[in-house]
């Protein structure tokens, strides 16, 4: 497709690039091949340094570092009558949210809730599992602890539950939009963590564990801000966990996304207009 592209003389842009160092050492493998590719690029715009430092070394000759466009996104969605009867059961007890889960993190966020639960009474842990087929195996688990566990698709009143898991695709913005803290998965383990930028925008405290390679840069800049913190045991999860969020520092994302988009935004806009 690349070469289809040059060939007709088509300018031929990289947004948003990036590239880890994992993604780096497999394009390295087949450095012939990758370099006839790289090459034909006439312009990257890059999410962060690590990425403009990798695509030298694949042979893109014009980058330049924009920032990384996932820090603006439209944050508004639609709710229905069924979705406003749940959330409204859920204002009635204090929450604490595990979301994009692999396997051992949903005990990881079952025993942090155990922790919890001696000191607040009100207490319902959701968990958004990485990959919902393993809902009935999650289930089992956590009954195994003690603890009650009901999913999101049967519908279930809350009374008495610990653990609320949601089985369903596509929905964990709704549970960020009243999360107070959100525990994002693939952390604990070495999978390189999620994205923790959709709950910042909420206003979220975000938890994560030791292992963030694939979002470094994001955790960074939410570190700095006071967003985000780095836990590796649910002790650690539990004493950090908080039930208020901060919308103030939800508004200093949103700068930076609107800057990040006005700064791609006329850079694309020279690249068009030199083409011309």
């Amino acid at each position: 497709m690349f070469k289809f592209i040059k060939n007709r003389n088509i300018p031929l842009i990289l947004l948003n690039a990036r590239i880890t160092k994992k993604s780096f050492d497999r394009w390295n493998k087949i450095r012939k091949f990758s370099y006839s590719i790289f090459s034909l690029i006439d312009k990257a715009y890059s999410q962060n340094l690590e990425t403009n430092y990798y695509l030298k070394k694949l042979k893109v000759k014009n980058i330049n570092s924009t920032g990384n466009l996932k820090f603006i996104e439209h944050d508004s969605f639609e709710t229905n009558q069924a979705d406003k009867k749940l959330f409204s059961q859920f204002r009635k007890y204090k929450t604490f949210v595990a979301a994009s889960t692999h396997n051992t993190e949903e005990l990881f966020a079952a025993k942090t809730h155990i922790l919890l639960k001696k000191k607040v009474k009100n207490m319902i842990t959701i968990i958004i599992p990485r990959h919902i087929n393993r809902v009935n195996q999650i289930i089992s688990q956590i009954n195994e602890l003690g603890l009650n566990a009901t999913s999101h698709r049967s519908k279930k009143k809350l009374d008495n539950i610990d653990i609320y898991i949601v089985d369903t695709f596509g929905e964990s913005k709704k549970f960020y939009k009243f999360a107070t803290t959100v525990f994002l998965g693939g952390s604990i383990i070495k999978r390189g963590g999620q994205n923790p930028l959709e709950p910042a925008r909420f206003g979220a405290k975000i938890l994560h564990g030791p292992n963030i390679d694939n979002f470094r840069d994001v955790y960074k800049y939410l570190s700095q801000l006071k967003i985000s913190f780095s836990i590796s045991t649910p002790q650690q999860c539990a004493n950090s966990i908080i039930f208020k969020k901060n919308m103030k520092k939800a508004k200093k994302m949103k700068y930076l996304g609107t800057t990040i988009l006005k700064k791609t935004l006329n850079e694309l806009d020279k690249s068009i207009h030199n083409e011309i």
